[in-house]
């Protein structure tokens, strides 16, 4: 998939000048993104606020040769929604309140960024681990087709097929994932 342009906020992000490149650049997606799993502009604007609120704290953590800033900022964004979100389930509900129910199965825009967020998680494997995922996971074939194709015994496919699953993990981890999300 190609990227966007040069990332022109790329940089120190404790730097003010930076930071708001970063939100000119990214800030309408964030909003998108937080205001489709939430549901609610105010919420949303909240949520996009603390994204970059994490971002700025945090600067020191994000290096660019483990993400671009655009992922980076994704999976902050998506851990504050999610933060939200079980914020918003432990409240008591209001009698007689009408809010939107969001359809929980209809969320493309986070499935786009969850799939470039594996995505890239992917490029950083070795070639013979994403190999043996894309075409055993994404391409649904089986071991035994990838084998013959590969020309390499079927075991040799389900090992690589285990251990690429394996660093898969812990590249996503490296990218802001946690095992519960």
């Amino acid at each position: 998939m190609a990227r966007r342009g040069a990332d022109r906020s790329a940089g120190d992000l404790d730097d003010d000048t930076v930071l708001r490149a970063a939100y000119d650049d990214h800030g309408g997606e964030l909003f998108a993104l937080a205001y489709r799993s939430l549901g609610d502009r105010g919420r949303a604007e909240e949520a996009v606020q603390e994204t970059f609120l994490r971002a700025w704290r945090g600067a020191d953590r994000y290096d660019p040769e483990r993400s671009t800033l655009r992922t980076w900022l994704y999976a902050i964004c998506r851990n504050v929604v999610i933060d939200a979100s079980r914020a918003r389930a432990s409240r008591p509900q209001v009698v007689g309140s009408d809010l939107p129910d969001l359809p929980v199965d209809e969320r493309p825009l986070e499935q786009l960024l969850v799939g470039l967020q594996v995505e890239e998680a992917l490029q950083r494997l070795s070639e013979q681990h994403r190999v043996v995922l894309v075409e055993v996971h994404l391409r649904d074939r089986s071991t035994a087709e990838v084998a013959a194709q590969l020309g390499i015994p079927v075991g040799t496919v389900r090992s690589r097929v285990y251990y690429g699953l394996k660093a898969l993990g812990l590249v996503l981890e490296e990218m802001g994932w946690h095992h519960d999300q």
